[in-house]
């Protein structure tokens, strides 16, 4: 068990990695965090340290400023939609196993949280592109010796913080979003809250878990 967490977070301008950079800001047994992103998350905190990088796949001027923390909450990801299957694989799975494998160099024995997704394909052989890409991701992951790695698949997640222009999923929820209450009351261990995804994430960097692979219902009931 790791009693105070240092945290490094990517995608802290996007929907879930805002939610999840407000929880550990608002965590007291979260130290420090260092929000890796290409623009400022417009947050202020004494916690609160930030790093404007351009391309995620050189870390060498930033290798330093990642020294010291022992967990990642690896928030950034693009969707599917519109990408042939090189673009994807290469701005999910490339980018990610660069981004943990410099970790693992930096900070061995860290805990390594994948924001994946529901129907994530394991074997890596079936017909959906985006699931046999995060199945590859996630299987490759678990091969990095120095990191403790866990995948947490949403079904639907339920924002609470303001979303803004630019952010993923911006459009689908500015005009589909009134939905999710609905949903979430029909099917309370499909829809996670915000909130609760980014608790799930603490305990886990905290305490672990049984299994590698975090499906709707366990992130729920972590984060309640």
């Amino acid at each position: 068990m790791t009693n105070k967490l240092r945290v490094i977070i990517t995608g802290g301008t996007g929907m879930i990695g805002e939610g999840v950079l407000y929880e550990c800001l608002h965590d007291e047994s979260v130290e420090s965090v260092l929000a890796v992103n290409r623009r400022p998350t417009g947050y202020s905190h004494p916690k609160l340290k930030e790093i404007m990088l351009d391309d995620f796949f050189n870390l060498a001027p930033i290798e330093q400023q990642l020294k010291g923390y022992n967990a990642c909450f690896f928030c950034l990801g693009v969707t599917s939609l519109g990408k042939k299957v090189e673009e994807y694989t290469r701005l999910t799975y490339s980018l990610t196993m660069s981004f943990a494998e410099t970790l693992a160099k930096l900070n061995p024995g860290m805990t390594f949280c994948f924001i994946s997704g529901a129907g994530t394909d394991s074997t890596a052989q079936g017909k959906s592109m985006w699931a046999r890409v995060k199945g590859r991701t996630e299987n490759d992951l678990q091969k990095i010796p120095a990191l403790k790695v866990f995948s947490f698949r949403p079904v639907a997640i339920l924002p609470t913080l303001s979303l803004k222009p630019g952010q993923t999923y911006y459009y689908t929820y500015r005009y589909a979003g009134w939905r999710m209450p609905i949903l979430k009351f029909f099917f309370p261990n499909a829809v996670i809250r915000l909130p609760d995804l980014g608790k799930a994430m603490i305990v886990v960097a905290r305490e672990g878990f049984p299994s590698s692979i975090l499906e709707a219902r366990d992130i729920n009931a972590l984060g309640k």
